[in-house]
């Protein structure tokens, strides 16, 4: 099981990852949406946010997010890390993403971005 802290450090990596990578910052600059990110078995509760391309992430939650992810400790850790790809998880509903499956494919394209397969 991972820490809250341990996801709060993936999601710092992501974030820095993302901020790297100047593609992905043209490509989101229109797109704005919070993203809810819950842990299932710790608590443990993010928020990041894209606007005009730029990300940033916050603990708490978001009053309206576009997207909610879902999953244990340990997968978002993981995931966050670059560790392991949303794919799997997802497809074996152990990851949860709640929202338009426009935005879902969004979320998952700049993971493949930052930390490929």
């Amino acid at each position: 099981m991972a820490t809250h802290e341990e996801i709060t450090e993936s999601l710092e990596s992501f974030a820095r990852a993302y901020s790297e990578n100047a593609r992905l910052k043209v490509m989101n600059r229109d797109w704005d949406r919070n993203v809810l990110i819950l842990a299932e078995d710790i608590e443990s509760v993010h928020t990041m946010v894209l606007k005009d391309g730029d990300l940033s992430f916050s603990q708490g939650k978001t009053a309206d997010p576009d997207l909610t992810v879902i999953s244990n400790s340990d997968i978002l850790a993981d995931m966050f890390f670059g560790d392991i790809t949303p794919t799997e998880p997802y497809m074996n509903g152990t990851l949860r993403i709640i929202g338009s499956e426009d935005d879902i494919l969004r979320l998952d394209f700049i993971s493949l971005l930052i930390w490929g397969e």
